[in-house]
């Protein structure tokens, strides 16, 4: 089953010391790129976190966030850093001194300075473990919704490559009257030149016309590529790049097929198959 690289997931968790959450986002990319946004005191378990995820994720660009609120009684008693206020205070009256029209501060300011109120540790050990469990909670929720998103792509190849084989076929069915009516048209101009041509040459020069308009190759190539396609859809592995190789080779057969075109019908196929594919190569820039 193919897995999309998109996906979002939140999760949290209460406990006793507080609430943790995780948002993770995640987007396509060629190599797995996982960033992580950190509480101060969860910082150094990154690199734990970071192997957590990436053991769960294929490909794509993706973001982990993590957030913690601390329980009301887990607040305990303000403390506030008395000697930064007064420091704080000192600059406040020097830059009154010289602006006496400056309106004056609200020490609710004060209180919002960065280092001013200093919150009591926390045991970061157990918050560790939950945040790690709830790593695992949130990985598997976004794992689910790009594994869904990946079965409707898969869902949506499959049907561009029934479309595919549905042209192939027809163009193939087609072939022989295709070649007859290059045959006669070739005959006929032969015929307004009012020459009498060598019969030995002339079906040499009709042979070569047949191998050059001739699409067999390109049908048999077109075809085989679809079972690669079929195949790798079932792998249930990371095949997002291969399925990309086998849309440029698709594109390959279809442009050599319009270019060996000799009637209109055959031109048709070959651009309903372009567009098949370029609609097939979008969806896979999403495929893990």
């Amino acid at each position: 089953m193919l897995h999309s690289m998109t996906g979002f997931a939140r999760e949290s968790a209460e406990s006793g010391i507080g609430t943790l959450t995780w948002e993770i986002r995640a987007v396509n990319h060629r190599y797995l790129d996982v960033q992580f946004k950190l509480p101060e005191d969860l910082r150094p378990k990154e690199q734990a976190f970071r192997q957590q995820a990436s053991s769960s994720l294929g490909r794509g660009k993706v973001e982990c966030a993590l957030y913690f609120r601390r329980a009301a009684h887990q607040g305990g008693e303000m403390q506030v850093d008395t000697e930064l206020v007064e420091l704080i205070g000192h600059r406040i009256s020097d830059l009154t001194a010289k602006l006496p029209n400056v309106a004056a501060v609200n020490p609710i300011e004060i209180l919002r300075w960065p280092g001013v109120i200093q919150q009591p540790e926390v045991d970061v050990e157990p918050l560790v473990a939950e945040a790690s469990a709830l790593l695992d909670k949130t990985l598997a929720a976004i794992g689910k919704m790009r594994s869904s998103e990946g079965q409707r792509i898969g869902e949506m190849l499959e049907s561009r490559c029934a479309d595919i084989d549905s042209i192939a076929k027809s163009v193939r069915a087609r072939m022989p009257e295709v070649l007859d009516a290059a045959r006669a048209k070739q005959k006929e101009r032969l015929a307004n030149l009012d020459v009498e041509a060598d019969p030995a040459r002339l079906e040499v020069e009709l042979a070569l016309l047949a191998t050059k308009i001739d699409v067999d190759e390109e049908l048999d190539r077109l075809e085989s590529h679809l079972v690669e396609i079929r195949s790798a859809l079932k792998s249930g592995k990371p095949v997002g790049r291969r399925l990309d190789f086998l849309m440029q080779e698709l594109n390959r057969e279809a442009n050599t097929l319009g270019s060996k075109s000799a009637d209109t019908e055959t031109t048709r196929a070959a651009v309903d198959l372009k567009v098949l594919i370029e609609q097939m190569r979008e969806q896979i820039q999403n495929v893990e």
